[in-house]
């Protein structure tokens, strides 16, 4: 680590990760950006509790935000320490090694992929209904 660069809070680190619901977002959000909204229907609770949660994962620094209209979209934020990449990366081979959380993504597949159709299709972010 650079002389320049903060020291990592594996205490703030591990306390992110203590947390099952803040795990299950770890569990969606690994290789893709997600929408809240996604997750909020996946995880069946509501949006101010995910969005909570997954404020505390941004303060830890493993995850990121950007905004799209009203909506905010999550990823990963893969750390600069290799400390902190490599706890991460742990968590993440152990929580793919779960059924449950295998399910969620499972899941979270079919919720995006019609969604990824209609606008690979038509360019457009809404699904038209029949």
């Amino acid at each position: 680590m650079s002389s320049s660069a903060q020291p990592v809070d594996l205490a703030a680190l591990f306390a992110a990760l203590a947390d099952p619901t803040r795990l299950r977002l770890l569990n969606l959000i690994a290789g893709r950006e997600v929408c809240v909204c996604h997750l909020v229907e996946i995880l069946d609770q509501g949006q101010p509790k995910i969005s909570r949660h997954l404020a505390y994962l941004r303060k830890a620094g493993v995850v990121t935000a950007r905004r799209e209209g009203k909506w905010m979209h999550y990823r990963l934020c893969p750390p600069a320490d290799e400390a902190v990449a490599s706890i991460l990366t742990a968590t993440l081979s152990a929580l793919d090694g779960n059924q449950q959380m295998r399910g969620e993504r499972n899941k979270l597949e079919r919720v995006c992929e019609p969604m990824i159709n209609i606008n690979l299709v038509t360019g457009s972010g809404k699904a038209k209904t029949a």
